[in-house]
C-alpha cells in the first residue's frame, strides 16, 4: 500500500489504514463497512474528539460553535458546503462548546464560531468569526500550503 494513512470511521470510530492514492475512491470502514467520507461535517464531542484529531492522517478543520450563537448558525450552511468541497483531503467537524466545555476550555475558546485546523494532532491555525463557504475553503487551503 503506497503512502498509507489512518482514518477514523465516523460511524464506529475504528481506525482504518487507507492508501492516500485511494482517498478519492470512496473508501469504506474495514469494521462496519460504512463510508469513511460523507461530504458533511462530523459531530465531535468530549468522548471522540481526541481520537479523531490525534489519529487522523488528514488535516481536520473543527468548527467550535454553540446552538445559541447567531453567527454560528449563519455559518453552518457554508461550513457544510465547504465539507463537500474539501473532502477527501481535509476532514471537517463540528464541536458544540456547550456540550464539550472541557475541550473548549482546553483550546481556550473565547469567542464563537472559532475554526481550528489540526494536522497530526496539533493545532496549526485558528480563525475566529463567521465566514462563508468560499472563505472557509480559501483560508483552509492557504493554511496548508507549505512555503
Amino acid at each position: 500500500m503506497s503512502d498509507p494513512m489512518h482514518l477514523v470511521c465516523p460511524h464506529c470510530h475504528a481506525v482504518n489504514r487507507v492508501a492516500s492514492a485511494r482517498l478519492n475512491e470512496n473508501p469504506n470502514c474495514g469494521r462496519c463497512h460504512n463510508a469513511l467520507f460523507s461530504g458533511a461535517p462530523l459531530a465531535l464531542d468530549s468522548a471522540n474528539f481526541d481520537r479523531f484529531v490525534s489519529r487522523s492522517g488528514l488535516p481536520i478543520l473543527v468548527d467550535f460553535w454553540a446552538d445559541w450563537c447567531g453567527p454560528c448558525k449563519a455559518m453552518a450552511p457554508g461550513f457544510a458546503q465547504a465539507a463537500k468541497t474539501l473532502e477527501p483531503n481535509i476532514i471537517l467537524a463540528k464541536l458544540d462548546t456547550e456540550a464539550a466545555t472541557d475541550i473548549a476550555s482546553r483550546f481556550g475558546i473565547r469567542s464563537i464560531p472559532t475554526l481550528i485546523l489540526f494536522r497530526d494532532g496539533r493545532e496549526i491555525a485558528r480563525q475566529a468569526g463567521a465566514m462563508g463557504q468560499s472563505d472557509i475553503v480559501d483560508w483552509t487551503r492557504r493554511q496548508l500550503v507549505t512555503p
